[in-house]
């Protein structure tokens, strides 16, 4: 049992901090405040192979093992968590590409999404389905060689750089209703394929989120995804797996950079004539955030390395999405009850980890339902604890 990175593993670590401390630190308080779009740092992400992640090499990608994907999630969000979020979705996307395309669809795109020519994203979410995917309504119908897609999208990442989108949609009216559900690449600039109003968000700035309306779309049968339809459902679960496992490092990301904050602020900030961290109820808070910290580390890495074992990881990277988001938002508060009035200063960065900790609870499956995932999983056997 072996709880150390390798050497190559902290040699990328040490890529990613340095990265991070040149150009995400300086401008990320700036750029956050007012809405400007990191295209710099995601010129950078570019170049140093990021957009490639999940894609095989043999299309040009790193093909990386998913502690190091994990590494790339939890050091950025360290940074800015926004900026994480840019190569989540894409991620996400051309993991589904690499797994699950036609031989046609991979050599198409693949090339151009592993070194960011290309971007992409993924379009589940529906103002009436959210966590319910089975519930949504945009519809495919099979008109010739074309599918015309019909349909409304929402709080869609990197929808306004996205080339192709994937969609998931209904091609059939099976019961039930995950049989009839596949997933249509949408290219850029399809006429009827609007992105339209960026959503206000309290916290994860840096990234677009989009209503995305989809008119009589005249999508190309040979951009379903695999082929067959009715597969979406499927697609898409497998997919979230490693979804879940880049929202969990971000959450670490988070709640490791609300302890940094705290554990600085409690030694230089004195009170009393003293260091506030001399105090006990400060180094409680200090200790219990410490713990946080390293317990979802724990299980972030594990659910990643039993992931790279080749394993189906639906409860260990639904535990450690659970762990990691909830600990994030603890943190992030005690970082901020730590900082007294500063805490609640747009100066300080605690604030705004405090405004991006919440979404890590609800993006890629609340937690009410990781617990649920979890709890299915222990009761059928198909794991076990211990």
């Amino acid at each position: 049992m072996d709880f150390e990175l390798s050497d190559e593993q902290q040699l990328f670590r040490d890529v990613l901090r340095d990265f991070v401390d040149r150009e995400i630190r300086p401008v990320a308080r700036e750029w956050e405040a007012s809405g400007r779009y990191p295209t710099e740092i995601v010129e950078t992400m570019r170049k140093l192979g990021l957009f490639g992640l999940t894609i095989p090499e043999e299309y040009g990608g790193l093909g990386t093992d998913m502690i190091s994907f994990a590494l790339v999630f939890e050091e950025i969000a360290k940074g800015w968590m926004g900026v994480a979020g840019i190569l989540g979705s894409h991620s996400l996307s051309c993991w589904l590409i690499a797994r699950h395309g036609t031989p046609e669809q991979k050599a198409r795109y693949l090339p151009d999404l592993a070194t960011g020519r290309r971007r992409t994203g993924i379009a589940l979410t529906e103002p009436d389905a959210g966590t319910d995917l089975q519930g949504i309504t945009t519809t495919a119908v099979r008109d010739g060689d074309f599918y015309v897609l019909n349909g409304r999208k929402t709080w869609i990442t990197n929808a306004r750089h996205a080339d192709p989108l994937p969609v998931l949609c209904k091609t059939s009216h099976e019961e039930p209703a995950h049989r009839g559900m596949s997933v249509l690449l949408v290219d850029a600039g399809t006429p009827g394929f609007t992105v339209e109003r960026d959503l206000p968000k309290l916290g994860y700035r840096g990234t677009e989120s989009c209503e995305v309306l989809l008119e009589d779309v005249r999508v190309p049968g040979a951009r379903l995804l695999g082929g067959v339809e009715g597969r979406g459902m499927q697609q898409v679960l497998s997919g979230l797996e490693t979804g879940r496992l880049n929202v969990a490092a971000r959450a670490l990301g988070i709640a490791q950079a609300a302890y940094d904050e705290a554990l600085s602020y409690a030694r230089s900030r004195h009170a009393f004539g003293q260091p506030i961290g001399d105090f006990q109820a400060v180094q409680l808070k200090i200790a219990e955030m410490a713990s946080q910290v390293q317990a979802a580390r724990l299980l972030v890495y594990w659910a990643a390395a039993r992931s790279d074992g080749g394993h189906r990881v639906d409860m260990e990277a639904g535990m450690a999405k659970a762990f990691a988001s909830e600990a994030a938002v603890s943190c992030a508060l005690n970082a901020m009850q730590i900082h007294g009035g500063y805490g609640y200063s747009k100066e300080f960065i605690v604030e705004r980890l405090y405004r991006d900790a919440p979404l890590m609870m609800i993006g890629e499956g609340t937690n009410d339902i990781q617990r649920v995932v979890i709890a299915r999983s222990l009761l059928a056997g198909k794991a076990t604890i211990g």
